[in-house]
Formats: structure tokens, sequence, C-alpha cells
């Protein structure tokens, strides 16, 4: 696997960095997709670079078009091509009641969370379809158990937010899949990162883990494991699949 680029979107921290990490040590050369924090993205491409790996750092934000626009522009311009696209940028909001909601919030959520995924894909797929003179390529989106727990009292919202990736990952595959591009998603549970402070509801994660059949939450690098395999050529022949990762819950 020489020589492949992956762009891994908000890979400033969380499963993002932790998948940005292991691509980096399995090979790829790696796009650091970062919407505010360029301390933390600068800080992991040094890390990258210092393990004896390449990366960049790009900001921009994957719900504007522009911006995605941009960023393509970028790889085209440093690397001139594209191997793997991790949609793993999202956000989630306050715990809240969907009869509280404003219209702010619901399309706020929806335009980070799937927008974003969609306009990330189909430049990507631009770049990696073979009908088009590319070398096929690999596409993980990041979606949630909450797509099947529907997080009441929570954050409903969020939770639609990632049932339309579930769709959207098989949808794209069967859509793509003549075009060489392999496209899956990962359904991962609650994990350690500090996504869990945007919620206003603290102690969540304790709350819930007696809840998780494994009795604990994820790290980071668990899910970026498991990101790394779909992209793999062990991954080979599948697409259009969502595989949770998450303890059993």
């Amino acid at each position: 696997m020489p020589d492949k680029v992956a762009l891994v979107t908000g890979a400033s921290r969380g499963i993002g960095a932790a998948t940005a990490r292991l691509a980096a040590a399995r090979g790829y050369r790696v796009i650091v997709n970062y919407l505010r924090n360029a301390d933390a993205a600068g800080a992991l491409v040094g890390e990258i670079e210092g393990q004896g790996g390449e990366a960049i750092a790009v900001q921009a934000d994957i719900s504007v078009e522009a911006d995605v626009q941009r960023l393509f522009q970028e790889i085209d311009h440093r690397f001139g091509r594209l191997d793997a696209l991790v949609n793993n940028a999202g956000i989630v909001d306050r715990s809240m009641r969907v009869e509280k909601m404003a219209a702010a919030r619901v399309t706020r959520m929806f335009a980070v969370n799937v927008t974003g995924p969609f306009i990330c894909a189909r430049e990507a797929i631009g770049r990696m379809s073979i009908a088009r003179g590319g070398r096929g390529g690999a596409i993980v989106n990041m979606s949630s158990g909450a797509s099947r727990l529907g997080s009441p009292n929570e954050y409903v919202d969020y939770a639609a937010s990632k049932g339309a990736i579930d769709t959207f990952t098989i949808g794209l595959a069967k859509e793509v899949a003549a075009d060489g591009i392999r496209v899956n998603a990962v359904r991962a549970g609650i994990t350690a990162t500090d996504i869990h402070e945007s919620t206003g509801n603290p102690g969540r994660v304790e709350r819930l883990t007696p809840r998780i059949p494994m009795q604990r939450i994820a790290r980071p690098e668990e899910i970026a494991a498991a990101i790394l395999w779909l992209l793999s050529d062990e991954a080979s022949y599948v697409t259009g699949a969502v595989l949770d990762v998450t303890g059993g819950l």
C-alpha cells in the first residue's frame, strides 16, 4: 500500500485523530482536516512526521461547499490523488427533547453530519472513480449506535442524522461499486472523547456504561482500527456494510 493518500475529516481530536495516526502508521499520506483547532491539527501532523510519516493539516468547514472544494483542490495540489476518505467530522448538541428543538439546531446538525459527508463523497468519487481515470478507492462514513437506538430525551436529531448516514452508505455503495469504490460505515458506540462535553449532560457516560454488555466504553483507537480495516485490502469484498463497534449495545 505504498504512496496511498487518505483524507480524514474532523481529524484534530478524538476518533478522527486516532484514525489519522493509525492510517499514517500503516503507510498512508494523511490529510488532517480540521475546523477551528489549528494547534491540535498541527501537533498531530508534527507527531505523524516525527514517526516518519507524511501529513498535512487543512482547515475547512465540511458543511460549506466552497470549503470542501478548496480542501480537495489542496489535496490535488499536494498529492495528485486520493485513495481513502473517512467522513468522520460531525457534531452533537446539548441534550434536549424534540419538543424544545429550534429549526436552526436541526438544520445545523444535518448540514454538518449529512450534507458534509455527501459533498466530501462527491468530490472523492470524482477523483477515485476508474470510469474517470482514477484508481478506485474506499470511503468509510462515521455512523453511531444512536442511529439504531434513537437517543430519546437526548438528541434525536443527532440519531436521525446518523440514520441518514447508514442509508447513504448503503445507497452510495451500490451506486459506485462498478467505479472501483467501496463504501462502508462504522457505527461507533460510546467512545472516550471530549464530544460528550458538548451535551451539557454531566455523568452521561458513567450513567450509560452499565448498559453496555462489555461494561466499558470504547477507546478511540478501537474505532480507528475498524475504520482502517474497512479501508484495507482485507475488506476488498466488503461494501455497503454498516459495522457495529458498540461493545454489544
